[in-house]
């Protein structure tokens, strides 16, 4: 189908999520508008059928959607299928009828000649072809009628072992490797839906194995630091965005905790249970919940849980005199506490590295992750933070290298800025992120979203780019535990 598939008509589609799409053929724009993807999907099908059906061949199309572009062939009879790679397939062929070459003739053997009755040979019948027109494939080697008369060999004794017997600890009938899903994204998930089964684009297998990764359990509590000493870096945002993700596809009990010194904005951001305790409540009563009669659900009472992310909240200090800083004894206490019903804490923190409670986090980190918005003072504190741990050595130091940096774009960014304002707001997140890259094992790029700036901060009211690139943090930072 695909060699009759010629360049011309030149034909591209594009599916939106929104249930619009548009098919254009040769420079003609034909718009579709639909209830949903599927149906979008099928007026498009219909539109490039009818072409293929005037021109009596197959045609190409080129395909772009939100998960990337692609080229399907598409068939008078509105089949369609995949385009074959330029490279020799790998693991096709068993989605894509290929049609099979001629055979090659056999190999002329030379054997001893066999004296036979004089008599004419018969002919050899010729070899029926498949409903293909393809010759039928021969395993095995080519044997002359001479050989094929011969007798069989004597049975080989029992007691001698046959060539090439294997033991059977060395053998196993289980199917070691997964078998791929097939696409459920953009045109191949909506012609995977309707029957035909197509792989999933790289950018789908990308996101596949960030789910995977952050899926995982691992053996006992990991903390995780958000760090920077400069205010207004994205802190907060960090540690609840990392928190949901985490969360919600590892299934782990995961907390973020607000450990500034004094009083800190997470309570702010996030869903306030039935109670006013914070940190200062869990470490009084931090006997109780560590005593070997204490009860998961004890902790309910202590933290503020989020509906729909399914994280907990440990609030820091509220009190109106804020005459109380935390100290490192207390950190002790407090991640004690939690790491006896959390498998993950996410920690968020204040702006003083030299605090003692910011050390003491520190200590108990067993990944960094270091935010900052994309505006140079934000980058330089993020510079001087790691810095400041790198000369510490030892394990500061170590977290430093094993840093992930997650760079968002300024949130003095409008959706109301001009083209060129919004090219610089991202040429500038791409210029922070490209000078920490040699510097840690991470970097990661995060869009503007509105969601983020004010309020309560929930997974669902991001933007899917939004949603995507928080993933691709989450797994980065989960491939540190």
């Amino acid at each position: 189908m695909e060699t009759q598939a010629l360049d011309f008509p030149k034909i591209n589609a594009v599916l939106r999520t929104n249930g619009t799409g548009e098919v254009t053929i040769n420079g003609t724009s034909h718009a579709i508008e639909a209830a949903d993807e599927a149906a979008v999907l099928a007026d498009a099908i219909r539109l490039i059928t009818e072409t293929a059906v005037q021109l009596g061949r197959p045609v190409r199309v080129s395909t772009t959607d939100p998960d990337g572009q692609g080229l399907i062939i598409v068939s008078p009879e509105g089949v369609v299928s995949e385009a074959t790679p330029i490279k020799p397939a790998s693991r096709r062929e068993d989605i894509l009828p290929v049609k099979a070459a001629p055979s090659p003739e056999p190999a002329k053997v030379t054997t001893t000649p066999v004296p036979a009755p004089p008599r004419e040979a018969p002919q050899p019948e010729e070899t029926p072809e498949d409903p293909t027109g393809a010759a039928p494939v021969t395993f095995g080697a080519a044997v002359t009628d001479a050989a094929a008369q011969e007798p069989a060999p004597a049975a080989t004794p029992a007691a001698e072992e046959p060539a090439g017997r294997r033991s059977l600890k060395d053998t196993s009938f289980l199917i070691s490797t997964p078998v791929l899903q097939p696409a459920t994204r953009g045109w191949r998930g909506a012609l995977s839906r309707l029957g035909f089964r197509m792989d999933p684009s790289a950018e789908e297998l990308a996101e596949r194995e960030d789910i995977r990764t952050v899926s995982q359990h691992w053996p006992g509590p990991r903390t995780v630091a958000v760090v920077n000493r400069k205010g207004g870096a994205n802190k907060t945002p960090t540690v609840v965005m990392l928190s949901a993700i985490l969360a919600r596809y590892s299934g782990a009990a995961t907390v973020a905790w607000d450990n500034n010194e004094s009083q800190g904005t997470l309570g702010w951001r996030t869903e306030q249970g039935g109670h006013n305790n914070s940190v200062l409540d869990l470490i009084d009563s931090s006997k109780a919940l560590l005593s070997p009669s204490a009860q998961a659900a004890e902790i309910a009472q202590f933290v503020h849980h989020q509906t729909s992310d399914k994280f907990d909240v440990l609030r820091s200090d509220e009190n109106d005199e804020g005459d109380h800083e935390v100290t490192a004894e207390e950190v002790d206490i407090a991640h004690q506490v939690l790491t006896r019903y959390y498998r993950l804490i996410v920690m968020d923190s204040g702006n003083t590295a030299r605090a003692a409670n910011w050390r003491r986090m520190i200590h108990h980190t067993n990944q960094l992750v270091v935010p900052v918005t994309a505006i140079e003072d934000r980058a330089e504190a993020a510079r001087l933070t790691l810095q400041t741990l790198e000369s510490r050595g030892g394990h500061d130091a170590e977290l430093a290298r094993n840093a992930v940096v997650i760079v968002s774009e300024s949130t003095d960014a409008k959706r109301s800025m001009s083209g060129d304002a919004l090219k610089r707001a991202k040429d500038e997140a791409r210029r922070i992120a490209d000078g920490f890259a040699p510097h840690v094992r991470a970097v990661v790029r995060i869009p503007y979203d509105p969601a983020l700036v004010n309020g309560p901060i929930r997974y669902d009211a991001l933007q899917p780019a939004t949603q995507r690139a928080w993933l691709a943090a989450a797994a980065a930072v989960a491939k540190g535990f």
